[in-house]
């Protein structure tokens, strides 16, 4: 029995070497390996989960290694710590407390990516992926984004050049975004300086206005970046031509009210002083009759008939002249309602005109809405595709796991000679595990990249609802104190219609019933 294996050794020699060689090879090399991190900047989403990369090379079972995850500027510095197959929460620093885990069923495979959840300001920093013995250590650098869609709304009119006045504002960024504008050309406009609050939750607030005048195209883009985090958030308006001609037709309203002012007031003082000198007529007339009354009898009743003709001229005179000064009058009254009338026209054409605005804006607005909802809707298609193809592969994986283990134990139990076309299946199964397991990790990252672009695109949609909320009562608002400042100037006035502010209120109030 001796000999015969003897004999079997020596007629095979070759696979037992190798059988050997390898599992000295093995033994011998285990723990030679590196970490791999990351060597760009990872950057996360305020508020979203990110993965933190770390992995053996080559894949080696980590289970039973103890893994740290630290961040050197805080105390303690542990941000994650495995050991003896589980988690040590006394160890980890009080920020991280229920936001950190590691993929678990992948720490066999070699894994050893952290996932951070619902990110904060704080989590920036340079993180190390460390394994104590042998040790080995890896660097991932986190940035921690906040990006946010612009808000555009008209701020007023610049009564100076008649142009628009329009705001931008953002809020929730971080880093500390710039604000630029540009035409619908692309070039940039000239605007005033930024304003920048930064809140008690580190998160910024920017503004910006400019002032517009009539162009081409009268598209205007209010853009706000963050060249640091490669981030870019822009909102688009469109001004009407209509709306540039309400500016214009108030500035010639404005100067044909002031002119039929002074022509009022002129005429007024023309007939207070022909009304003084009349009088001034009359008053020396009597002073002459009673001054020459001591003379003789004839002189008197000569002078009383010469008065009293007199008097009647100048009563007849003034008759004429009454009657002269009312036909003036009327005339004046029925100029005065006339323009009173072409007024109230000019007015309602150009709060018509802002109406016909607001309606555009609404318009845009809705269809950049339903443009957004279409865009999430095709990724959460996307997104289930993802899921569906993951899961397909999961379960791929699943049955060559068991197939391999399978082809294990048949090689435990067979002898040499008929191992050899069993250790080729192995590899084979081998090397289309380690196919699926890749396959695997592509789609899982895919996956995670659709579900933060629907996640982001749902905050699109929820803020575009918002802006379209905003701009509107902001727009209305702003229409609704310049008409205002328009009635208060008109009611100061010598001059005015009895019912024009009342028509205007009742108006813009129509507007507002409108736009709801």
């Amino acid at each position: 029995m001796l000999n015969a294996d003897t004999k079997l050794l020596k007629s095979h020699p070759t696979p037992l070497i190798v059988l050997v060689f390898h599992l000295l090879l093995t033994h011998f090399c285990r723990g030679q390996f590196q970490l791999i991190g990351s060597s760009q900047p990872i950057v996360a989403t305020l508020g979203h989960d990110i993965i933190l990369p770390c992995h053996l090379d080559p894949a080696e079972d980590a289970s039973g290694l103890t893994l740290e995850w630290t961040r050197a500027d805080l105390n303690p510095r542990f941000v994650h710590v495995w050991r003896d197959g589980q988690e040590l929460e006394s160890k980890k620093h009080p920020s991280f407390e229920g936001r950190t885990s590691l993929f678990i069923d992948e720490l066999k495979l070699g894994n050893i990516s952290l996932k951070v959840s619902k990110v904060k300001i704080g989590d920036q920093g340079t993180y190390r992926c460390f394994i104590p013995s042998p040790g080995k250590q890896s660097s991932v650098q986190l940035v921690v984004a906040a990006v946010f869609s612009p808000v555009l709304s008209l701020a007023g009119i610049d009564k100076d050049t008649s142009g628009v006045v329009l705001q931008c504002e953002s809020k929730g960024w971080y880093p500390e975004p710039e604000v630029v504008w540009l035409d619908g050309e692309g070039n940039l406009l000239s605007a005033g300086p930024t304003e920048t609050v930064r809140g008690p939750d580190d998160l910024y607030t920017v503004s910006s206005r400019v002032t517009v005048e009539k162009r081409h195209s009268n598209n205007f883009t209010c853009r706000v970046q963050q060249k640091n985090i490669n981030q870019t958030r822009e909102t688009h308006i469109y001004i009407s031509d209509d709306f540039f001609e309400v500016q214009s037709s108030s500035f010639t309203l404005t100067v044909g009210l002031a002119v039929s002012l002074a022509v009022c007031i002129l005429l007024i003082l023309l007939l207070v002083f022909f009304v003084w000198k009349w009088r001034q007529n009359i008053i020396i007339n009597k002073g002459s009759h009673w001054g020459d009354s001591g003379r003789g009898e004839e002189r008197n009743c000569s002078k009383r008939n010469k008065t009293e003709d007199q008097r009647e001229t100048l009563m007849a005179d003034e008759t004429v002249q009454m009657e002269v000064l009312n036909e003036g009058k009327g005339k004046k009254k029925n100029k005065h309602l006339n323009k009173q009338k072409t007024e109230q026209q000019r007015r309602e054409e150009a709060e018509n005109r802002v109406k016909r605005v607001l309606i555009l804006f609404s318009e845009e607005l809705e269809t950049r809405k339903n443009e957004k909802q279409d865009e999430l809707q095709q990724l959460r298609e996307e997104r289930q595709r993802h899921q569906n193809n993951l899961q397909t592969v999961k379960k791929e994986l699943e049955n060559k796991n068991k197939e391999l283990q399978t082809i294990q134990a048949m090689l435990s139990r067979w002898p040499l000679r008929g191992r050899k076309e069993e250790e080729q299946k192995k590899n084979k199964a081998e090397q289309e595990v380690e196919t699926l397991k890749k396959k695997m990790e592509t789609h899982q990252k895919e996956l995670d990249i659709k579900i933060k672009q629907v996640e982001d695109k749902q905050a699109e949609v929820q803020q575009l609802q918002d802006e379209i909320q905003r701009m509107v009562e902001t727009n209305l608002q702003t229409l609704m104190e310049s008409n205002n400042k328009e009635l208060e100037r008109r009611q100061a006035a010598p001059v005015r219609s009895p019912s024009s502010g009342v028509s205007c209120n009742v108006e813009v109030q129509l507007i507002h019933s409108d736009i709801s």
